[in-house]
């Protein structure tokens, strides 16, 4: 889904009018009516600016669906975690840390006992 498609998803999930939309954004009503025309892109300050007005990222504002490979999607949680304070970061790294501990277990082989004399 293109940016015009999710902008114009947005305004009307929420009940929104252009005029309403506009409001919301900070935007004047006639750029709400180019981008679901589709004849200009926003800025990135208006995409911000959509992004926190509606809860959403940029991310799903202006990639198509599966265009980002998933090691870009990790990238990008990992970098919404270096935002978090302290307490939270410190969190998530000891649930990190079990996981992969986890997962290192399952992966090696099991170690024999040592022969007893």
């Amino acid at each position: 889904m293109s940016f015009t498609e999710r902008f114009l998803q947005l305004r009307k999930q929420n009940g929104l009018t252009q005029q309403q939309m506009a409001e919301t954004v900070g935007i004047h009503i006639t750029q709400v009516k180019r981008y679901e025309a589709g004849e200009t892109q926003p800025s990135l300050e208006v995409l911000k600016k959509v992004a926190v007005a509606f809860g959403v990222t940029t991310d799903w504002l202006i990639f198509e669906e599966g265009e980002r490979e998933p090691q870009d999607e990790l990238k990008l949680k990992f970098e919404a975690v270096t935002h978090m304070d302290e307490e939270e970061r410190r969190s998530i790294l000891v649930v990190l840390d079990a996981m992969i501990l986890r997962y290192q277990t399952k992966r090696s082989p099991p170690k024999s006992a040592a022969p007893t004399n």
